[in-house]
């Protein structure tokens, strides 16, 4: 057994060769949070399970959130109370015990724009925010009421005549694709059979029962087959399209959300604190991101391509407008360095606006041998996952023990305490800087001296990734060997968010970047120049979508770009 769950191309030939060969418990369609979630949860309850990702982990909405581990402020005014305390138990877990080294309590102001009224109701909700999180060990800070001075020193950005006081509170945050990628480590790591560039086109029948599916391998352009006992649909946005496949319209439909983000560098906000605004229609978030801000989001009805949402122009002003109603500098567009797009899975509702629709989740049986979940949050994806497969569990009968993940800290954590307050002791070791292994260890936490030992057997991979300083080669190597990544926009866009925090998007770094998964992956030099050009096309695209007044346009633009390019192998 891997404890580490190593994502080696090898292992990747493992997964295919065992899903393959063999009838399985449960199989789980969706790499996103919820689908690596269902993995890990099965397979920790002994059952035998298997992971299909069409593209890669975390591709769809859980690499485009709000980057929040968070009961949600914004639930308590709607009453749901409930969904709340559930988020927020979830935040504690994942903050103590699960994923210390991913999630990381950050520090928001709220400024008031009115002045007795205004601060008892926020203060009541963030009173019982408070309460609902709990005390004890490792609890975060209670939150404070400020007078405007008092915030105007914590973040000095903010425009005098914009607001009459704040409240200051904690939540935390994750980097939710390298987050989703641990989860699927750890499921790998106990077990599962875990694969990517899988796409499921069908499904094996027998009389009115489910018993697996049929799978593309996009690597190797093969079709096989993947009996199990049963199927778990965690396709977030694309669950009624899998569910249409089976030729059933399931016992709920998901609607999407379009919800876009902006990536500004530290500099440009004077603040040691986030921020959150209320908008006419929503919240906005302006959250530290290491040498960034990310500001977001919106919140819209999208109908069209789920691969490609795409940001407009008018998304990109009305972030820059809200955001500029505060700031004593405003932002300018030329600031923004990344643009990121996403979809939300919510559930569809009688409401026409998408911020109204629920962000519950649900778990049904819509045709024997088939589960489905959808809905929900990224933070609440444990609670999901294990709902899912208590389905799954019924639907199998026999007695499977009950969902254990809360006890389950994902590969990273165990010892990245020790490691954290060895970090000079590591430097000193490895010849890197105490700030760049404090990086590191936030990244891969007790994981960090599988890195290290790249660097030692190859001294060159201690250099940072040409364009992109803030990642070291090394990095792009392990996303190769542990990590599961195939292609150079796995590594740019989510093994590092390379393609959001740099102002070419990442084009100084693609060639490196695919010469350095060339080895390990035996690309030709073909294949190195087809991964750079597949790269390229996406950000003009991208850029060029950006700029178009609406999502028709956009979108159309954006997905002229190919999802990535098919491996040619030499002969």
């Amino acid at each position: 057994m891997d404890h580490t769950g190593t994502m080696s191309p090898t292992a990747r030939n493992e997964a295919l060769a065992a899903l393959a060969g063999a009838e399985l418990d449960v199989v789980v369609i969706g790499g996103g949070v919820v689908g690596a979630g269902c993995a890990l949860d099965a397979t920790t309850r002994g059952l035998s399970t298997g992971l299909l990702e069409m593209r890669d982990f975390a591709s769809g909405t859980s690499s485009r959130s709000s980057k929040l581990i968070h009961g949600g402020l914004r639930y308590l005014e709607m009453l749901d109370f409930r969904l709340v305390r559930e988020a927020l138990r979830e935040r504690n877990l994942l903050l103590r015990r699960l994923a210390p080294h991913l999630v990381r309590p950050v520090r928001f102001v709220y400024p008031l724009t009115h002045h007795v009224w205004e601060r008892a109701y926020v203060g009541a909700g963030v009173t019982l925010y408070d309460i609902m999180a709990g005390r004890g060990p490792g609890a975060l800070p209670r939150h404070r009421q400020l007078t405007r001075r008092a915030a105007l020193r914590i973040c000095p950005a903010l425009r005098p005549d914009s607001f009459v006081g704040a409240i200051q509170y904690w939540d935390a945050q994750v980097d939710d694709a390298r987050h989703t990628v641990f989860v699927a480590r750890t499921a790998a790591a106990y077990g599962a059979h875990v694969l990517t560039r899988a796409q499921v086109i069908g499904f094996l029948r027998e009389g009115g029962r489910i018993t697996g599916v049929r799978v593309r391998d996009l690597e190797d352009d093969r079709e096989f087959q993947v009996r199990a006992r049963q199927v778990v649909n965690a396709t977030g946005v694309w669950t009624d399209d899998t569910q249409a496949m089976i030729g059933e319209r399931g016992q709920f439909r998901v609607r999407a959300s379009k919800g876009i983000h902006l990536v500004v560098p530290r500099d440009r906000i004077r603040s040691a604190a986030g921020l959150i605004l209320r908008t006419a229609t929503s919240v906005l978030f302006v959250i530290p991101w290491g040498r960034h801000w990310i500001v977001g989001t919106t919140d819209t009805d999208w109908t069209l391509d789920k691969a490609h949402p795409a940001a407009t122009s008018t998304d990109i002003d009305y972030l820059l407008r809200e955001v500029n109603k505060v700031l004593a500098t405003p932002l300018r567009r030329d600031d923004v360095e990344g643009i990121y797009a996403g979809l939300r899975p919510l559930l569809a509702g009688e409401s026409e606006l998408t911020s109204k629709l629920s962000r519950e989740h649900l778990v049904a049986t819509p045709v024997p041998g088939v589960v489905a979940v959808a809905g929900g949050k990224y933070t609440t994806y444990r609670v999901m996952a294990a709902d899912a497969v208590d389905a799954a569990v019924h639907n199998l009968g026999g007695a499977v023990p009950p969902s254990c993940t809360d006890q389950i800290p994902l590969v990273g954590a165990d010892g990245y305490a020790a490691l954290w307050n060895r970090r000079a002791t590591l430097a000193a070791e490895s010849g890197l800087h105490v700030a760049r292994i404090e990086h590191l260890l936030g990244r891969y936490g007790s994981l960090v001296p599988e890195v290290l030992d790249l660097i030692r057997d190859d001294p060159g991979l201690a250099w940072p990734v040409p364009g992109a300083d803030d990642y070291l080669q090394a990095e792009v190597r392990y996303a190769v060997e542990a990590e599961g990544a195939r292609h150079v926009e796995d590594v740019l866009t989510r093994r590092t968010r390379i393609s959001i925090e740099t102002f070419d998007r990442g084009m100084t770094a693609v060639r490196p970047v695919a010469g350095l998964m060339a080895e390990a992956l035996g690309w030709t030099a073909e294949q190195i120049d087809r991964e750079v050009d597949s790269y390229r096309l996406r950000v003009e695209a991208e850029r060029a979508s950006q700029d178009q007044p609406d999502d028709c346009t956009a979108e159309l633009i954006r997905s002229e770009a190919p999802d990535v390019v098919p491996v040619v192998h030499a002969v």
